[in-house]
């Protein structure tokens, strides 16, 4: 895995800003720790930061392509293309001559023989950037499901481009700003197809391309869409269904384990990650190594509460010996997560303050102690919003309102949303996350085609389906990548499989709910493969800590905030209510997500302000 930037500009020397674009590339260095490059010529500067992980010693970039002492091509490539070998072969029979073995010189080669075309060829988790000095053109690529992140932001002639916000703010034309548009995205907690929070800053859509041209008036870009969810009905019956969901995933995991550095799989001890972990028991690669994390004492404090019924630590080693993994559980303790060192790591990585941190901090925790062992870690993020395991899939209540369900779910907790309760009611009236997130909703739905035959219970779903996969699971994969980016771990996604997301999007609600319960197609596809208490065990989310110690440490940093006179978030707040807040004698409360999770968004949105040196305009 690996960090790219660039900046085409054609009103410039671009041959002597190889500074600037190694700046920016600077900033992405958790994502490659091995190795730093940068190419340029007279209109392209092209960043690059390696992790190694196939081709070890070769396929450095910025990599090129050459003829008779010309440059044909360059390109900055971050991913994994699974299915190079079979490409590689076709561009050899093409008469294409390689002289790395990876997948990087195919994307490469690819370009060459198909230009922006070569995308549909490409299976795997992937963005790129190619550099044409033939026809001085820029081409920017996303992989189908946006696994892996790419951003740009215009200029007058030209275009900056970057893996992550940061690497773009670092540029010294690039103000940090956010309006009210971005910080109703922010606290909406949605991801609009586009949008980067960032005045100036827009992520290339996933399954998008985008081309840039010198024009007659400036520069002309163009974005394209290669690859959509597509939307038809179902043919297959209940049992060839199950049947072939266990053939893509089991094929998916075989496509993820390939890797010339030590590979691991995440187990939570739910059927999604367990799932993953039997088929990679069962590949024939050896036996697999296994990581879970926990919390010191949680099994033993643990109370159930509305998202969590049991906690997850014995499932995982039940799941470990009934396969037959290596498995290492990860315990921390309430000062890991208070560490003001891990704190500012995870919201760096990410860019932007968000509701939840702690499980931030936990999950970034869990990925570094992993480096330690593995270069590559398969996680089972993904399976809940192809089969429906979120309640808000379930809860009929959530999925038909005219917005989205997990922000109605919010709604349900605070007026303006989750999160937002100690903010400035004025301000929130502004933003107004609940109108935007409508006028979004309405846009997502715009989207969904009817499909002749289907009732209007499948009708509503699909839609519900369609908003999981392009508005909350661009969130999920945000994450995973900065966390795991930024201790220099690769993570791979086996259920964002393009080929098992086509096929689960199109299987009727009343299929994935045969039994009456959650992900009914995966379950039964792999209950010969687990354990019965975990295929039927209830979903449970990521474990978040229960220790009254973390409120304590909650209450001394919410106080300090509210009462320094330079906070640069003491602007947004709602001063009776924090002040109310702030003069009690107790801990903040971990339990419910209310107050725990008011307090934490203060704490980000100040720290954020802080570090970012953000301009609001509001």
């Amino acid at each position: 895995m690996c960090g790219i930037a660039g900046w085409i500009d054609f009103a410039r020397e671009m041959s002597e800003e190889g500074s600037t674009v190694r700046a920016m590339a600077g900033t992405l260095a958790n994502r490659g720790p091995d190795d730093e490059a940068v190419w340029t010529d007279a209109d392209a500067a092209l960043g690059h930061r390696r992790l190694a992980v196939i081709d070890v010693d070769d396929s450095t970039q910025p990599m090129t392509a050459e003829h008779d002492g010309r440059t044909l091509a360059v390109l900055v490539h971050n991913g994994e293309v699974y299915n190079y070998r079979e490409v590689r072969a076709e561009l050899t029979a093409r008469g294409h001559r390689f002289r790395t073995a990876g997948d990087t010189e195919v994307v490469l080669r690819a370009y060459l023989e198909w230009g922006p075309e070569c995308v549909r060829r490409l299976e795997g988790m992937f963005a790129f950037a190619v550099w044409d000095p033939r026809s001085r053109q820029l081409l920017l690529a996303r992989d189908r499901l946006g696994i892996k992140p790419l951003y740009y932001a215009r200029t007058a002639q030209g275009l900056l481009f970057g893996s992550e916000p940061k690497a773009l703010l670092a540029h010294p034309s690039l103000e940090c700003v956010v309006d009210a548009e971005g910080l109703a995205e922010l606290l909406a907690y949605i991801a609009t197809p586009g949008h980067a929070v960032y005045r100036g800053i827009r992520e290339l859509p996933a399954g998008h391309t985008a081309l840039l041209r010198e024009g007659a008036g400036g520069a002309v870009l163009r974005e394209s869409r290669y690859w959509s969810l597509p939307n038809h009905a179902h043919q297959d019956p209940l049992e060839r269904t199950v049947e072939t969901v266990r053939g893509l995933l089991q094929e998916s995991v075989s496509d993820h384990l390939v890797a010339d550095v030590p590979l691991c799989t995440l187990l939570s001890g739910g059927v999604d990650s367990s799932a993953l972990a039997a088929f990679a028991a069962r590949s024939g690669a050896g036996r697999p190594r296994t990581f879970a994390v926990d919390f010191e004492g949680h099994t033993e404090r643990f109370r159930k509460d509305f998202w969590h019924e049991d906690p997850d630590a014995p499932y995982a080693a039940e799941v470990a010996r009934h396969v037959g993994t290596d498995h290492e559980p990860v315990v921390l303790r309430t000062a890991d997560l208070a560490d003001h060192v891990v704190d500012a790591a995870a919201l760096r990585a990410q860019d932007l303050p968000r509701p939840i941190p702690d499980m931030d901090r936990s999950l970034y925790l869990l990925l570094r102690a992993v480096r330690q062992r593995s270069t590559v870690a398969l996680m089972g993020e993904v399976a809940d919003e192809l089969f429906g395991g979120y309640q808000s899939f379930r809860d009929p209540t959530l999925v038909d309102t005219a917005n989205f369900p997990w922000v109605t779910m919010g709604l349900r907790v605070a007026p303006h949303g989750m999160s937002t309760g100690l903010l400035d009611p004025a301000l929130l009236r502004k933003i107004d996350v609940p109108g935007y997130s409508a006028q979004r909703w309405s846009e997502t739905v715009a989207e969904v085609p009817d499909v002749p035959g289907e009732s209007e219970t499948e009708r509503v779903m699909r839609r519900v389906g369609h908003a999981h996969l392009t508005r909350w699971l661009p969130l999920l994969l945000a994450r995973d990548d900065r966390l795991s980016m930024a201790v220099g771990l690769e993570l791979r996604v086996p259920y964002c499989d393009h080929r098992l997301v086509e096929y689960v999007y199109n299987i009727p609600w009343a299929m994935k709910t045969a039994d009456g319960r959650e992900k009914s197609v995966l379950r039964s596809a792999v209950a010969d493969l687990l354990p019965e208490s975990v295929t039927q065990r209830r979903k449970s989310p990521f474990p978040i800590t229960q220790d009254p110690d973390y409120g304590q440490v909650l209450r001394r940093r919410f106080n300090a905030v509210v009462t320094d006179p330079a906070s640069p978030v003491r602007p947004l707040l709602d001063g009776p209510a924090c002040a109310e807040l702030a003069a009690e004698d107790r801990p903040i409360a971990v339990d419910g997500w209310g107050e725990r999770r008011n307090v934490e968004m203060v704490l980000q949105l100040d720290a954020w302000l802080r570090h970012y040196r953000v301009r609001l305009d509001l």
